[in-house]
């Protein structure tokens, strides 16, 4: 059976993630999600994306990115190769990293934005390796709120444009946006 085909429009925003062969760990070390950083960073310049939340884990990822100009195929290609490509060589490994495709969701509405934001800020306090999205480093989630500089490819007023035109008063409430369904997962 043929792959379907993906959407992909000028200014369409999208949830990505990609998982690792055999829930195998993409990351090993800090070194590799520096790299992976690093690597995402080059191709959001390149393809002029917009990133507005990212969050690393150990056998995948997930970024919510705008694609100006349509091309979510080509760059999630690119970040994808260039990766696993510096992985291997690092771990004098070979073959593929990730298993099949990466997956796309179109975000079509501000409510879905919203709602695939706090999904991706949660992820690790879901998977239990931290109480608060705030705390784990290898989110957007800390800067967005204010609680960490900024990383220079992370473009979070797409989303705190959604909560206050005042930034501080964004960050405020998209905190506590975030946090209200941590209290309730807990409960």
């Amino acid at each position: 059976m043929p792959r379907g085909l993906r959407i992909q429009v000028p200014d369409g925003i999208y949830h990505v993630n990609a998982k690792g062969c055999a829930e195998r760990s993409i990351y090993l070390d800090d070194a590799d999600r520096t790299s992976f950083e690093e690597i995402l960073a080059q191709v959001v310049r390149r393809h002029a994306w917009l990133c507005s939340s990212f969050c690393l884990m150990s056998t995948h990822y997930h970024l919510l990115v705008a694609t100006p100009l349509g091309d979510l195929a080509a760059g999630m290609q690119r970040l994808n190769g260039l990766y696993a490509q510096t992985f291997n060589r690092r771990h004098g490994a070979a073959g593929h990293l990730f298993k099949g495709r990466y997956h796309a969701e179109f975000i079509q509405s501000d409510s879905h934005l919203l709602e695939t934001t706090r999904y991706v800020a949660l992820n690790p306090v879901r998977a239990g390796l931290c109480r608060r999205a705030e705390d784990w480093p290898w989110s957007s989630f800390a800067e967005t709120i204010g609680k960490r500089p900024r990383r220079p490819f992370i473009a979070s007023d797409v989303l705190l444009d959604l909560f206050a035109d005042d930034p501080d008063l964004a960050r405020e409430r998209f905190n506590a946006f975030v946090e209200d369904a941590s209290r309730n997962q807990r409960s």
